[in-house]
């Protein structure tokens, strides 16, 4: 399968079929810091990928609006 990695952007090719969870493993990528995306979907830690998949692995960015009322920035 075709992997998309982000942060620094870069491709890899890894044999499915396999579950998220040991693609992330195999990657050495922790689980709670990224969002898997097959298409336009997220996908679980438990769903099965396909060999011909493409996959996107995004890391989480956590963030806040702020106090929006008193016009302070996060």
């Amino acid at each position: 399968m075709k992997v998309l990695l982000r942060n620094p952007r870069r491709e890899v090719e890894v044999p499915g079929p396999t579950t998220v969870g040991a693609l992330l493993a195999h990657l050495d990528c922790n689980p709670e810091s990224v969002l898997v995306i097959v298409g336009d979907e997220l996908v679980t830690h438990d769903a099965v990928l396909a060999d011909d998949a493409s996959v996107e692995i995004r890391p989480v960015i956590s963030g806040g609006a702020g106090d929006i009322a008193r016009g302070t920035p996060a």
